[in-house]
């Protein structure tokens, strides 16, 4: 495993036909700020984060995930990782250099094993952002994303090689074996994780709110706005974080989370859960029951845009 270079998720960034209308769920309903805007594409904020943008969506004939996006804490530190990955034999698309996106900086973008596009960067400029207030049910900041693969332990192996993630925890089943990996880069429980799906895509973009009752309030939001609710709310019992998930305009899944659990590196060891126990997907048992239906709603679309990786 390489030593850990990245320190926390920036952004994802996605392509989609109907522009407008996703533009208008992401800026509105979910509650997001539009912060940038030009020739269909648009940088979407959290206001607790300090993040330029949390959301980037691009006009595109296609949907698909353009990219995910990490930090790194000093360019110093994107050369290195650069250059580990050039000698591990991994696809770059670009050596390291300026940022051409809101706040700057300097990074670089490159494949994973499932030919998803990555980028780090670091030195990117502090956005000024705020204290999300009591009630206010806006995300404070973006929380982790979710990627499916036709081969679970290919990209978690890649991920753990490469980018120095750990495993936190495992979901799995007697009848359906491992279902999904989750990983870190920092004492969050996951930043990323990893599900078993028929091909590669999208799974979820989760996004932290300020507290329970936030939490809630957006949830009912977005219900009384019409949007389709898949799952939740429910408690999980890797992380232990709270869920409510929902389909965009285009598909897309999309949570609202609060209080993922925080670990002590030093001392943890990775858990395998049985999913198919209810308390294991949902601790509180308020969720509708998890089952085929509601898990491939988000198996998503296949991305077109991921080129097939050779194996590393």
């Amino acid at each position: 495993m390489s030593a850990r270079l990245l320190t926390h998720l920036r952004h994802v960034d996605l392509a989609v036909p109907d522009y407008d209308k996703q533009l208008d769920f992401y800026a509105g309903v979910w509650g997001l700020t539009k912060v940038a805007e030009d020739s269909g594409i648009s940088f979407l904020a959290a206001e607790g984060s300090p993040e330029q943008y949390v959301v980037r969506l691009r006009k595109a004939e296609e949907k698909r995930l353009d990219l995910v996006s990490y930090g790194a804490a000093s360019p110093a530190d994107v050369d290195t990782l650069a250059e580990r990955l050039l000698a591990g034999g991994v696809q770059l698309i670009s050596r390291p250099g300026n940022v051409d996106t809101p706040g700057g900086g300097y990074g670089f973008r490159f494949f994973d094993v499932d030919g998803r596009t990555i980028e780090v960067s670091a030195d990117v400029r502090v956005r000024q952002h705020r204290k999300i207030e009591e009630r206010e049910s806006i995300p404070v900041k973006l929380s982790h994303v979710v990627l499916n693969s036709p081969d679970l332990n290919r990209p978690r192996q890649w991920y753990e090689r490469h980018l120095g993630f750990r495993l936190s925890d495992t979901l799995s089943s007697p009848h359906m074996g491992e279902v999904m990996h989750f990983m870190r880069i920092s004492d969050q429980h996951h930043s990323m994780a990893i599900a078993q799906g028929p091909h590669t895509s999208l799974h979820h973009v989760s996004f932290e709110m300020r507290g329970l009752d936030e939490y809630m309030r957006g949830s009912g939001r977005v219900m009384r706005a019409g949007y389709r609710k898949i799952w939740g709310p429910g408690r999980h019992m890797a992380g232990d974080n709270t869920f409510t998930y929902f389909l965009d305009p285009h598909g897309n899944t999309v949570e609202y989370t609060t209080e993922l659990e925080c670990l002590d590196e030093d001392t943890w060891h990775p858990h395998v859960y049985d999913f198919s126990q209810p308390e294991v997907t949902d601790q509180w048992g308020t969720a509708n029951p998890m089952n085929e239906l509601v898990a491939k709603e988000s198996f998503n679309d296949p991305d077109r845009g991921c080129f097939v990786a050779p194996p590393v």
